[in-house]
């Protein structure tokens, strides 16, 4: 009896370039959403009471933009799995956490809801570390590019809270 043909293996998806790029652009796009919150955030952030330990403000920038650069090899990473057929669940997280990501800055910078911001991000934390376990399952590597978001996050929740409670009247519920 002759072997069972081997199973048809999933098309692959677009060109991995374009890819890479529309998970870029993603990223990047949810980024902006963020900034355009963010306008005026250096005024407000410097004039908030900070902590000690909190960083200055021209290092957000930097290390948000590596983080967003990590996220979306990630994605990537998955995608080319087999799109999102492959890794529905995953990608949808993802993006639903990116989602989630954008809204902060909108939450804390542009609305000053401080408590509804610390709020949010500890729902946020939740999806990250969703999405890691979910990414690490399909590919190790793509879970684990995820961690220093994950670290920066739970760096930023102590601090969104830290701030919030130093500043009730500005950052108000």
């Amino acid at each position: 009896m002759p072997p069972d043909p081997m199973p048809p293996r999933p098309a692959p998806p677009l060109h991995p370039l374009l890819g890479f790029l529309a998970w870029l652009a993603l990223c990047f796009t949810a980024a902006g959403i963020g900034a355009v919150a963010s306008v005026n955030a250096s005024a407000f952030y410097q004039q908030l009471a900070r902590p000690p330990w909190a960083p200055p403000g021209w290092l957000f920038g930097p290390v948000w933009s590596v983080l967003y650069l990590c996220m979306a090899v990630a994605a990537w990473m998955v995608w080319r799995i087999g799109g999102w057929r492959a890794a529905t669940g995953a990608l949808t997280l993802f993006v639903i956490q990116l989602v989630a990501n954008a809204l902060w800055t909108w939450l804390f910078f542009y609305f000053q809801r401080g408590a509804l911001a610390t709020f949010e991000i500890v729902v946020l934390w939740v999806l990250i570390v969703a999405t890691i376990v979910r990414f690490w399952r399909l590919r190790p590597v793509a879970g684990a590019l995820l961690l220093p978001y994950l670290a920066w996050v739970s760096f930023a929740s102590v601090l969104s809270w830290t701030m919030w409670r130093l500043n009730p009247v500005p950052l108000g519920g």
